[in-house]
């Protein structure tokens, strides 16, 4: 028997200030773009839903639902939809640079940000994603990632009403505004969980909910602790649902309930919200912990096939009322599950527009430790493919999160002499600080005595050695210290992607262990890198602050002179065989950029032949503008440097 599709008579927008856009039908917009969406539509959804719902009344409420929020799109949004449609590829430019930042800590509040436009501008950012904003459970809330409310903003940082003329006042600056949706859990206090909890059916069936813990237990055997030594199991009895009480599923805390994404319901009624959202005017959903969000016994229940329906489906309905917005997998998984979520095969193009290069930044940090590039050569050399299809890396050094090592034996095995387990500690230690000759001033998180790893919290700076080499007032140290920085920097704005650049980053903030004081924050070791922003700093003219900041906007102004950087050319990653050097080559049509990184503190002689480099070419840095320092065939790349060389004209 099918299964019943309910119609939900809640999450309806609010009429916004639709209009039409000068001599464009909206029928026949609308009716094109369902045409064009519909036949990517039934493949994912039949998948998902196909054995137990009538797919063809599924297909009617989804139309009815992207209709509705189409004649409630504003007129200049329906423009953007417009422009995007003809230029689908605008995010893979290499113009786009990214600023990542909390409301709170970078404006206080969200009616405060447009005041910051200019300095956003004056580092480039084209983007800018401000952290979780929406409403939040009161008390705990994974740092705003257990959301109470998905319509409205957090209430200590502003309205909608306050968001929505932010978002148009970013819009005009060329800045394309981004926000967290959280795909894999609601907070339990959202409105969806209350019913359930008071006993709907309806709602029950919008989370994983079971009568005793057989199929908890049987799922356990195969499921890993996400935050061992805040939230140990994946579980958790609510004695209070229903006369006996119920497990819960809650793959992170117990405040965060699993959403069931096999029931059609759950994707309406998200697809529902993140409309209303786009009629806000955001442009860029960054899609929270979408690696959990299918369930299977057996497995891991992450990144099954499952979800790249999802994505697909979601991304393509959006795309009938909202072209104009792209989206952002949050999957932070190793390599040969990362790549599908920028869609292989049949969703090649047609599902998450970017996704977080997580193996770079690990890899960066590794080299950067061990002074050994060759592990980050192979990874990032044969791990992943040079380009995709209308989707691209976010690259970064640094975010809000935890560092986790994801160093396999799969790749280790190729390096003589390393061993994954050996290395991670390794990584744990220098990074912590604890390693002899460390310059890390950083610190363990959720710790796991089973398996031995550790993941890392710290800020870039603090990470990269500026904390301790002014503890120590060591000019040297300082100076190396921001040289690991800028190519830090140079090398998300030129490996293929949208550089992301973490608030502070920009001006070299330290650990802030002032969040110890907070007992609300006090038991997150990631709140030590996620300061308040330091304004004045941004004004100095001297000191390590003054330098990354000049050295930032110089980069990042460089790459977007560069069309060889465009997210659409690919990235060939080269193995000189040097164990201190990074290398990659971006062949654009005109000219190939070779682009060069010295992972130690000794300068390195690099034959250009093992570059792919003609011997007795003239090459232009056009980092430093000046031409390359080219001797007897070799270039002389000096210590923590970046080089983007091409051919001189």
């Amino acid at each position: 028997m099918a299964k019943r599709v309910r119609k939900s008579g809640k999450g309806t927008s609010d009429p916004g200030p639709a209009g039409t856009a000068p001599g464009i039908s909206d029928d026949r917009l609308f009716a094109l773009r369902w045409r064009r969406a519909r036949k990517e539509l039934i493949g994912p959804l039949g998948r998902l839903y196909g054995g137990d719902t009538e797919i063809d009344p599924l297909l009617d409420r989804l139309r009815g639902l992207l209709d509705r929020h189409w004649q409630e799109r504003p007129t200049d949004l329906r423009l953007l939809d417009l422009e995007r449609d003809l230029n689908p590829d605008w995010f893979l430019s290499e113009e786009m640079v990214a600023y990542v930042f909390y409301i709170d800590r970078f404006a206080g509040r969200v009616s405060n940000i447009a005041a910051q436009i200019p300095y956003l501008k004056s580092l480039g950012v084209t983007y800018a994603h401000m952290m979780p904003c929406l409403k939040p459970r009161p008390g705990a809330s994974d740092g705003g990632y257990a959301v109470e409310d998905y319509r409205e903003i957090n209430p200590d940082l502003g309205t909608m009403a306050e968001f929505q003329m932010t978002a148009m006042q970013l819009r005009a600056s060329g800045i394309s505004p981004c926000i967290d949706m959280v795909l894999n859990h609601t907070a339990k206090e959202h409105d969806w969980a209350v019913k359930a909890r008071d006993g709907d059916p309806f709602y029950q069936a919008f989370y994983r909910m079971f009568d005793d813990d057989r199929l908890p237990k049987a799922y356990e055997r195969t499921l890993v602790e996400i935050f061992p030594d805040q939230a140990p199991g994946n579980f958790t009895f609510y004695p209070d649902i229903g006369p006996t009480g119920k497990w819960v599923w809650t793959t992170f805390n117990e405040y965060q309930w699993d959403l069931n994404w096999e029931n059609p319901e759950v994707f309406l009624a998200i697809l529902d919200t993140m409309l209303f959202l786009a009629n806000k005017g955001v442009e860029i959903f960054r899609l929270d912990a979408v690696a959990f969000m299918w369930k299977k016994l057996g497995t891991g229940c992450q990144n099954l096939p499952q979800v790249h329906d999802i994505l697909k489906a979601l991304v393509q309905a959006i795309r009938v009322s909202a072209p104009a917005v792209i989206h952002k997998a949050e999957a932070i998984v190793a390599p040969a599950d990362l790549v599908p979520y920028l869609g292989t095969g049949r969703y090649a193009g047609k599902v998450s527009n970017l996704a977080y290069q997580n193996s770079l930044m690990v890899q960066y940090w590794s080299a950067l430790a061990s002074r050994d590039t060759r592990l980050m050569t192979h990874v990032m050399g044969s791990r992943f493919p040079e380009s995709f299809r209308r989707a691209t890396w976010a690259t970064y050094i640094r975010c809000h999160d935890d560092i986790g090592w994801a160093i396999t034996p799969e790749d280790t095995a190729a390096i003589p002499g390393m061993e994954a387990k050996d290395h991670r500690r390794f990584l744990a230690d220098f990074y912590n600080g604890t390693f002899p000759m460390s310059f890390a001033r950083g610190a363990d998180f959720q710790s796991n005595p089973e398996t031995g790893d550790r993941r890392t919290n710290g800020s870039f700076a603090s990470l990269a050695g500026l904390e301790a080499a002014l503890e120590r007032n060591d000019p040297d140290q300082i100076d190396l210290s921001i040289r690991r920085i800028l190519m830090g920097h140079a090398l998300i704005a030129s490996y293929g992607g949208i550089p992301l650049i973490y608030m502070g980053d920009e001006i070299g903030m330290l650990n802030d262990r002032s969040y110890l004081d907070d007992p609300s924050l006090a038991d997150d070791g990631r709140w030590m890198h996620r300061p308040v922003m330091d304004w004045p700093a941004t004004e100095t003219t001297t000191g390590p602050a003054a330098r990354i900041l000049e050295g930032t906007r110089h980069i990042m102004a460089t790459r977007k002179a560069a069309p060889q950087l465009a997210s659409d050319v690919p990235t060939h990653v080269i193995d000189t065989g040097l164990s201190g050097l990074f290398a990659f080559a971006r062949p654009a049509d005109d000219r190939t950029l070779t682009c060069l990184f010295n992972f130690t503190e000794t300068s390195i002689a690099v034959p250009l032949t093992l570059c792919g480099i003609d011997a007795g070419a003239t090459l232009l840095d056009i980092l430093s503008g000046e031409t390359a320092p080219v001797e007897d065939g070799a270039l002389h790349v000096a210590p923590y440097a970046a080089l983007w060389l091409r051919a001189a004209a």
